[in-house]
């Protein structure tokens, strides 16, 4: 088999915009597509390449915001290289600490210079000099793959395993050997008694091959079939063959088409938010919750440092409302985007992410046991939340008397603690399937709120001795108090009555059409 070099290699990162920054700002890749993920549409993926996303210029990242550090060890791919002009080594160093880019070198290996750098989750980047095939968008910046470094305690056995895919063996250096094809390398590095790799930010997935053609890819399925589980997609501008080598490193075989410009023209690639071809019927929901971000030179808002993890999502022409989301039991700041979304057309929406966890659950506060709250956490939380609220309205220019607060089941409940131990913060909130969550409630004025709560009939979770309602109209709130024809989980009347209501609360709001949809 010819080895027709690598394809692409996907990593993992927890932040968007500082990807962005580095990969199209810093280094000068074009950002080639952007698209809801082929295994998981929820998941942004980003496509940076050369200008035509060329195989074996392509670097690709699943953006898990806010994720933790994964670690890198047996089982994965350590390092990606790319390629840049022998001759630009040293303005790469100057570059990069005029940056503040973590960089080590230069060096050389196998007889080439290298400059590593850290990008923004940690991963590490080595530019090596090579000839370059192509022009670059600007001056010395990559345009294609020069290799991928892989950690193995089976050495011999994934040195074997990467031949299946044409690379011949090429020089040795200590415990690397190297894997060579016509255009690139792979380095495989012995590092038994290493611990094994765990995935998250910082941390590439995996390493694709090329392949010329589906026949190519079947012909390689079947000659792995005594090997171990093999999984074949269809991810839109490539087939694709997944497996594992014997070191656990995931590993891609990738056809050459449809290729990056089967939906964009070479001028406009990377412009447009494209969703797989199955998630039509919530395509509205899924760009409400993809995380957005700035190419360079756009405009773009500055992410604050504020205590608790949170996203904003934009539309085109905003009317200076903002919704803040609180999420239920287990979710995160993306889930009631698109409720939200669907309620209010125009408003900037901010999802922010409570700190709890409960057995891997994200929750606003901690629970002494099924049925009790924890009171010192919730009063604790909603101080801290209280102040993230001030430094989001000043950090972000939010206009507070536009400010709507939604929340659902824990994160209702914590929204009702907030309004009444931080009176001042809240004006307006819709409160979805919650319960008094204080023991004691204080006895603050309340008389400047409006207050939408939205029960479920049926809901099993919610007991019927709530006083959340009294509570709240007792100390002066404006209470409109709904039940509907649902249980715990919401529905499309959610959003409807939510809109209802944030039309008389906000008569100027500039709602569209599309928050009057029926239930």
């Amino acid at each position: 088999m010819t080895a027709r070099g690598i394809h692409h290699v996907t990593g993992i990162t927890a932040g968007v915009q500082a990807n962005v920054d580095f990969y199209a700002g810093f280094l000068g890749l074009r950002l080639v597509k952007q698209t809801g993920g082929y295994a998981d549409a929820e998941q942004l993926h980003l496509v940076y390449g050369d200008a035509l996303g060329s195989p074996g210029s392509l670097l690709t990242f699943l953006v898990w915001e806010a994720a933790g550090r994964g670690r890198t060890g047996i089982g994965q791919v350590s390092e990606v290289a790319l390629a840049v002009p022998p001759g630009s080594i040293g303005d790469w160093v100057t570059r990069a600490l005029a940056a503040g880019i973590p960089v080590e070198g230069p060096s050389r290996e196998f007889g080439e210079p290298v400059l590593r750098l850290k990008d923004p989750d940690g991963l590490i980047v080595k530019l090596v000099g090579a000839d370059m095939p192509t022009p670059a968008p600007i001056p010395d910046a990559p345009t294609r793959l020069r290799g991928v470094t892989l950690l193995t305690d089976k050495a011999e056995d994934t040195a074997r395993f990467v031949a299946r895919f044409g690379y011949t063996a090429g020089p040795r250096d200590g415990l690397t050997q190297r894997m060579i094809s016509d255009t690139d390398a792979v380095d495989v590095r012995e590092v038994s008694g290493f611990v094994p790799s765990v995935t998250g930010a910082g941390v590439p997935d995996h390493v694709a091959f090329r392949a010329a053609d589906a026949d190519e890819v079947r012909s390689m399925r079947l000659s792995l079939k005594d090997h171990g589980p093999t999984e074949v997609h269809d991810r839109k501008y490539f087939l694709s063959l997944y497996v594992r080598d014997p070191a656990g490193i995931l590993m891609e075989h990738a056809t050459d088409g449809p290729g990056m410009t089967v939906d964009e023209a070479p001028g406009e690639l990377g412009r447009t938010l494209f969703l797989p071809p199955g998630e039509a019927a919530r395509a509205d929901d899924l760009r409400a919750m993809l995380p957005q971000f700035a190419l360079p030179g756009e405009e773009r808002f500055p992410v604050r440092d504020l205590p608790f993890i949170h996203r904003f999502n934009r539309p085109a022409d905003p009317d200076g409302a903002t919704l803040v989301l609180l999420h239920g039991t287990g979710g995160n700041e993306a889930d009631l985007m698109p409720m939200a979304r669907r309620a209010a057309p125009q408003a900037t929406l901010l999802g922010v992410r409570g700190r709890a966890n409960e057995e891997g659950s994200n929750r606003w506060f901690r629970r002494l046991d099924a049925a009790t709250f924890d009171q010192a956490d919730i009063r604790g939380e909603a101080e801290a939340f209280a102040a993230f609220v001030d430094g989001a309205v000043t950090g972000y220019g939010l206009d507070p008397d536009r400010l709507v607060f939604a929340g659902y089941s824990n994160g209702a409940n914590f929204l009702a603690a907030v309004m009444q131990l931080h009176p001042a913060i809240v004006h307006r909130a819709i409160l979805m399937r919650a319960v008094q969550p204080l023991e004691h409630p204080p006895a603050a004025d309340l008389s400047h709120m409006q207050v939408l709560l939205l029960d479920g009939r049926d809901d099993t979770f919610a007991p019927a001795a709530s006083t959340l309602a009294e509570d709240l109209a007792a100390r002066g709130a404006a209470v409109d108090a709904m039940t509907l024809a649902a249980g715990h989980e919401l529905t499309a009347a959610d959003a409807h009555e939510a809109a209802r209501w944030l039309r008389r609360s906000l008569p100027d709001a500039g709602h569209t059409k599309a928050s009057e949809a029926p239930d």
